[in-house]
């Protein structure tokens, strides 16, 4: 046990410093300088195009949401998955090697010859699955709701409240979610790319816009075209291209994205006017224990049937009944679920 013990104390350790030199010595893989230029843009955002226009930029518990930002995002987030994973892979491999001997689940992996790119989507599906039923059953277990009240205490939407959680949430939701990617082998900074793109678009899905489908599209399909056109994630779709050649790429890309793409976005990825109806204070009867559970993904609520979007839900209240109640700041809110309900 004590070894257990070493081994997340030293992986906790050894994110802490990576994350101290990150921030004293940043460049372009500044996890932490990436999370704020990705909430300035939504920011301006939200200044520019804002969804609903009566709402203030400032909007309530604005600061208190910006938080919960970096509180969980680096404190039990990132440095958790470190430190964790690293103890699954040692409990993985001494628990098989009992039973069958000889084996190491890093080096027998399959994962370990595919591209980055294959690596870096299916960790994202995997993830963004597993998300999806642990979000499913924090709305499902009455013990657990009471943690998850906290999200869906927002009264007023905006691209910070995409962070605003209690942390038990990482104790619960982090490891289940963390599990299967440690078994597959998925590193820190397989992980940190993944993460910094579900950053963004959990940015894009509290944020007060709205965006048409052909934007988001061209949005996607550039950024695939950038991968595709640069030779980035192990995708070398030219040989020895010029810059004219890769620009070619993404332009064509970014036009795959509007034309093509652009009609099934809003049913394959999340969205602001698909998610603010799972902030909904009302909803119908039958579907009290929530709706539209997905975090990127919107593929999952189709499929299992959880999807809900019966109007423009821009000017609908938010929150939950008793709400009027519940704890307004950080302290209060993060003691919430420890008084026995």
């Amino acid at each position: 046990m004590q070894s257990y013990i070493d081994i997340f104390i030293n992986g906790y350790k050894g994110y802490a410093g990576y994350l101290w030199n990150d921030i004293t010595h940043p460049t372009w893989n500044s996890y932490f300088y990436w999370l704020i230029l990705v909430s300035l843009f939504f920011l301006v955002l939200e200044v520019v195009i804002p969804w609903r226009k009566k709402q203030p930029v400032l909007r309530k518990d604005f600061w208190l949401d910006v938080f919960y930002m970096f509180f969980n995002f680096f404190l039990f987030s990132l440095i958790i998955y470190n430190a964790a994973s690293d103890v699954v892979v040692n409990l993985f491999n001494n628990g098989i090697m009992g039973i069958f001997g000889g084996f190491d689940l890093q080096a027998m992996n399959p994962m370990n010859n595919w591209p980055i790119w294959a690596i870096l989507i299916t960790g994202f599906f995997i993830r963004d699955f597993v998300q999806w039923w642990v979000h499913r059953l924090l709305h499902k277990s009455d013990r657990l709701w009471e943690f998850h009240k906290v999200h869906h205490s927002v009264e007023e939407m905006g691209f910070a409240a995409h962070l605003r959680y209690h942390w038990m949430e990482n104790i619960v939701y982090r490891t289940l979610e963390y599990i299967p990617l440690a078994l597959l082998g998925i590193g820190l900074h397989d992980f940190f790319i993944i993460h910094i793109f579900t950053l963004a678009w959990g940015h894009y899905n509290h944020a007060n816009i709205s965006i048409d489908s052909k934007i988001t599209g061209g949005i996607f399909g550039g950024l695939l075209g950038i991968i595709a056109g640069f030779g980035l994630a192990d995708i070398h779709l030219l040989s020895d291209p010029t810059l004219i050649m890769s620009l070619g790429v993404v332009v064509l890309f970014i036009l795959i994205g509007v034309f093509v793409l652009s009609p099934i976005m809003k049913k394959f990825f999340n969205s602001p006017e698909m998610h603010i109806w799972h902030h909904s204070y009302n909803l119908p009867e039958d579907r009290r224990s929530g709706v539209n559970f997905g975090l990127t993904l919107a593929i999952w609520d189709y499929i299992f049937g959880t999807a809900y979007i019966p109007e423009d839900g821009r000017e609908i209240r938010l929150g939950f009944p008793g709400i009027e109640e519940f704890p307004h700041g950080f302290v209060g809110q993060n003691l919430n679920g420890f008084s026995g309900k």
